[in-house]
């Protein structure tokens, strides 16, 4: 399957422990991962993951490494730390980032790399925790064309549909700008559930009835129908804070191309209102509650 000798995976939390799972259970490399958390990985030892005992470690002994962090500060601390992963970077190793990170960060850190030899892609993943759970994540990679067939396979192990977005930074491009659709999505289902509620009309059969139209998505069908609906945001999924870190790389994206992502914006106000109403470490679609309240229904 693949010419590496021993594969790394850094970070097991909601999405990087299932990832890491399935790499260990399907690439035939031995894998060696680390965590500041021990539980995950003493979950995962019972699936041939070996714990080590810092990035260092897992640096020095692996020819290609996964990271799985909360944001691109973090990948930046794991990498240009006293022992981080550019310390201990050589000729041939490829990191490959599957982190949510800004474009920028991520392509300074390629030419970090690229100054000792090493090899630095992004391959950020799409979909739930129970698409990590089944190995069946969207990757989007940025990265030379000869380093992707490489680390294709390995992907695989996690991933159902794996695209190809271009040179290093095209991976996150796509990524964010991916969320920020689903982001906007949301916020436009939220915005019809109220009215319609509002109006006198069942916001059950409204949505449902969306997925029979031309308003029909992932979105209706995962976040509206599964949450929204039910009202179920669970904590340790996809939290508001962390959405709106993601959709900020967004803004920052737009900005820096001259886009006015009026869109976007919206959105972000609507993250800050959940988060002002103590709701920030729920699941993201949370966001309906503010917005069916809002200034007019303030109960």
């Amino acid at each position: 399957m693949t010419d590496f000798k021993h594969a790394g995976f850094i970070g097991m939390g909601v999405m990087g422990e299932p990832i890491c799972r399935n790499l260990a259970q399907k690439c035939g490399l031995p894998v060696l991962g680390y965590d500041s958390n021990p539980a995950p990985l003493q979950r995962l030892a019972a699936h041939g993951v070996a714990a080590a005992a810092s990035v260092a470690e897992v640096a020095q002994q692996c020819d290609i490494l996964f990271l799985s962090l909360p944001s691109g500060e973090v990948v930046a601390d794991v990498a240009r730390g006293p022992q981080g992963l550019l310390a201990h970077a050589r000729q041939g190793q490829i990191i490959v980032d599957t982190s949510t990170s800004p474009i920028d960060t991520t392509r300074a850190l390629a030419a970090e790399f690229a100054a000792r030899g090493a090899l630095f892609i992004d391959a950020p993943v799409a979909r739930t925790r129970a698409a990590a759970e089944a190995g069946t994540l969207s990757v989007m990679v940025g990265g030379d064309a000869a380093v992707f067939a490489r680390v294709q396979p390995l992907i695989a192990t996690f991933a159902s549909e794996i695209t190809h977005c271009g040179p290093v930074g095209s991976g996150q491009v796509v990524k964010i700008l991916n969320n920020m659709v689903l982001f906007e999505t949301v916020t436009a289902l939220s915005e019809a559930r109220a009215i319609a509620r509002r109006s006198g009309v069942d916001p059950q059969l409204l949505l449902e009835t969306f997925t029979r139209g031309s308003a029909d998505s992932f979105a209706l069908r995962n976040h509206g129908l599964k949450a929204m609906l039910p009202g179920d945001f669970p904590e340790k999924a996809f939290s508001v804070e962390y959405a709106r870190k993601d959709l900020r790389y967004a803004l920052a994206l737009a900005a820096q191309t001259g886009v006015d992502a009026s869109g976007a914006r919206n959105v972000e106000r609507w993250f800050a209102a959940a988060i002002d109403q103590g709701q920030g470490d729920r699941y993201f679609p949370v966001i309906s509650r503010s917005i069916d309240a809002g200034p007019a229904d303030p109960d």
